[in-house]
C-alpha cells in the first residue's frame, strides 16, 4: 500500500506518519519494479508518450524509483512527510518531492503521466473526494496525457481487511489485523484495518473505502476524461475488464 490522503479526521497522514518506519519492510515482498512496468505497458497500449511523471501518493518512493531508473522525468508527492523523507533520502535529488493533498493538488505541470498507484486513493472516504482527487490530477495533465490510478476490489478488502496477517523481516515482527466481518461487501463500504509493530511502539488505523466500477466511471467523465481502459489485477498479471470477485485491484486509465 502506499501513502495516500488526508480525510476529514486526519486519519490517512497520521496512519503514514507512523506507518512511515515499517512500510519498505512490510512490504518488502511486494515487486514494484514489474507492477510499474505493467501499469507504465497498459498506458502506452492507450496511447501514452513521452516520460514526464507526477507520481500522487508516492509514499517512500517504491512507485517512482523505478520510473527514475527508466529515465522518466518525476515530481512525486504525498501527504505524510515522514514517508516523503524516506522517499527523499533514496532519491538522492534525482526527484522533486512534495507535501501534498491529492484532493487539492496545485498545477504543478503538464504530464505525460499522472498516477496514484498502490490503492492511494482507497484512503479517500467518499465519493465527492474521489471526484476532488480525480479532477486535481486531471489539472496536471498534458493536452495527450495519460491518467492510472488503482483501487482495490471487493476481492481484496475480504482477503486483506479481515482476518489477521503476520509478517517476519529481519527480527522485526508486523501484523495487519483485519477489523471487517461483514461478507459480503457492500458497494462504498469503508474498511478498517490495524498495523502493529511489536516492540516498536507503531499502532495505528488505516481506513479504505471501496469505490465500484459505475461511481468511479461516473466521477471520471464528471472530471471532463473519457476512460480508455478499466483493468483487473490478478497474482500480479494485468487482465482486460474487471471482476470484483477474481481480481484484487482496479486500474482504470483516462484520457482527455
Amino acid at each position: 500500500m502506499s501513502a495516500a490522503v488526508d480525510s476529514s479526521d486526519h486519519s490517512a497522514a497520521e496512519a503514514y506518519d507512523a506507518f512511515a518506519s515499517a512500510y519498505d519492510a512490510f512490504n518488502h515482498l511486494y515487486e514494484y519494479t514489474s507492477w510499474t512496468a505493467s501499469l507504465l505497458s497498459a498506458a502506452q497500449d492507450e496511447g501514452l508518450q513521452g516520460s514526464r511523471l507526477l507520481d500522487v501518493g508516492c509514499g517512500t518512493g517504491l512507485s517512482f524509483l523505478p520510473m527514475l531508473e527508466r529515465g522518466w522525468r518525476v515530481i512525486a508527492c504525498d501527504i505524510s512527510p515522514a514517508m516523503l523523507d524516506i522517499a527523499r533520502a533514496k532519491a538522492g535529488g534525482a526527484a522533486e518531492l512534495l507535501v501534498a493533498d491529492m484532493r487539492t493538488l496545485p498545477v504543478l505541470g503538464r504530464f505525460d503521466l499522472v498516477w496514484a498507484v498502490n490503492d492511494a486513493a482507497n484512503y479517500l472516504l467518499s465519493g465527492s473526494e474521489l471526484n476532488q482527487a480525480v479532477r486535481s490530477m486531471a489539472r496536471n495533465l498534458d493536452a495527450n496525457g495519460r491518467l492510472v490510478f488503482d483501487l482495490n476490489t471487493e476481492l481484496a478488502f475480504r482477503l486483506f481487511f479481515r482476518g489477521t496477517h503476520r509478517r517476519e523481516v529481519e527480527g522485526r515482527s508486523f501484523t495487519w489485523r483485519g477489523q471487517q466481518h461483514s461478507d459480503p461487501v457492500s458497494p462504498g463500504q469503508i474498511h478498517e484495518a490495524r498495523f502493529e509493530a511489536e516492540g516498536e511502539g507503531i499502532d495505528h488505523v488505516h481506513r479504505q473505502r471501496h469505490f465500484p466500477e459505475a461511481e468511479v466511471m461516473s466521477v471520471i467523465r464528471g472530471a471532463g476524461l473519457q476512460p480508455l481502459a478499466v483493468l483487473g489485477e490478478r497474482d500480479g498479471e494485468l487482465e482486460r475488464g474487471l471482476d470484483e470477485t477474481r481480481h484484487t485491484k482496479a486500474v482504470y486509465i483516462c484520457g482527455r
